[in-house]
């Protein structure tokens, strides 16, 4: 269908609707996400594609798919919804808290969110876990969250459209195993050594495919192995239960915090490296994340998160990297 030559006003709540199935792909979860009925979510988006004229989702019984138009809609709706965000915030008697994602507890960027305190302190910048870039850009997008840290690049392309990022760190890698491990006695573990092991990865856990994917690439053509889906463990003692039972080793980054039952070693030759960029809703206007961008910037110059160490690894074609070669 044509869209139709004078459509009606559209109610942005209309268009909340449709980005978030556009995101999800299924209403179910966009229904949750926007904190809904499915049969309201339903609703609405009946009403938009009769107000536009037009077919938006291809519904099946397996599978939701955007039609054309709809791709055509995407950008469209969110640049409206981005400026309803800012003119709700121009008009509010003082700056709401932004609310920053930072994965887990201990790692590089909870030193950004410290700095980025320090820079702007009449302002406030709340701290949330949310373990998993993928699964906090649905809620940045959604309104739950304003920024967060992660692999850019791995995001499907959907939802990086309504996204914006700036490259905070080249993160090395590393390799999680259990103390009696025939590895945890070495300094670092060459990559070479994991042939033949399964590594967790985070694989079926829908908040963290970009993760999943990187270790497939990294894995790739070495013997090694994403290991199949877990529970996921929450708290150190649950990681450490689960360590005990599965005595799986797990991949991480070098600031991984320390669990117990385990330990923690770099990996190397080459050294493996996890891009890490700051990520936020596109559009999005508040000072603390300028501040936020600023402590980024600072100290990745000062601590040498940009310079990518000579002969090291990166997934290849990778979106959202600075131009710049190998140090």
């Amino acid at each position: 269908m044509a869209l139709s030559p004078h459509p009606h006003d559209i109610e942005p709540r209309l268009l909340r609707a449709f980005a978030a199935v556009a995101d999800e792909l299924h209403f179910t979860r966009a229904a949750a996400r926007l904190y809904v009925a499915q049969q309201a979510l339903s609703r609405d988006i009946r009403r938009l594609e009769r107000e536009l004229g037009a077919e938006l989702f291809v519904r099946t019984t397996r599978q939701v798919a955007l039609t054309p138009e709809g791709e055509r809609l995407l950008p469209y709706a969110r640049a409206v919804l981005a400026a309803c965000d800012a003119l709700t915030d121009a008009f509010r008697a003082e700056a709401r808290p932004l609310l920053v994602d930072l994965n887990s507890a201990g790692l590089a960027h909870c030193r950004v969110l410290e700095r980025a305190r320090e820079l702007a302190p009449e302002h406030e910048l709340m701290a949330r876990f949310e373990s998993g870039l993928t699964g906090a850009a649905r809620q940045i997008l959604a309104g739950g969250l304003d920024a967060s840290f992660g692999r850019y690049g791995g995001l499907d392309p959907r939802l990086r459209t309504g996204l914006a990022a700036q490259f905070v760190r080249y993160e090395p890698m590393a390799i999680v195993l259990p103390q009696d491990h025939a590895l945890a006695d070495l300094d670092a573990v060459p990559l070479a050594a994991l042939a033949g092991e399964q590594v967790y990865a985070g694989a079926g856990n829908d908040r963290t495919p970009e993760w999943t994917d990187l270790a497939a690439r990294l894995f790739a053509g070495r013997g090694i192995t994403v290991a199949p889906p877990a529970p996921m463990a929450v708290g150190k003692e649950e990681f450490r239960r689960l360590m005990e039972r599965r005595r799986t080793p797990v991949l991480a980054v070098v600031d991984f915090p320390p669990m117990p039952g385990s330990v923690l070693r770099p990996l190397v030759d080459p050294v493996p490296l996890s891009p890490v960029s700051l990520v936020w809703r596109r559009g999005l206007r508040h000072p603390a994340l300028d501040a936020l961008r600023a402590a980024a910037a600072e100290m990745g110059a000062r601590e040498g998160w940009l310079r990518r160490p000579a002969g090291s690894w990166l997934p290849e074609g990778e979106a959202g990297l600075p131009q710049d070669g190998p140090a």
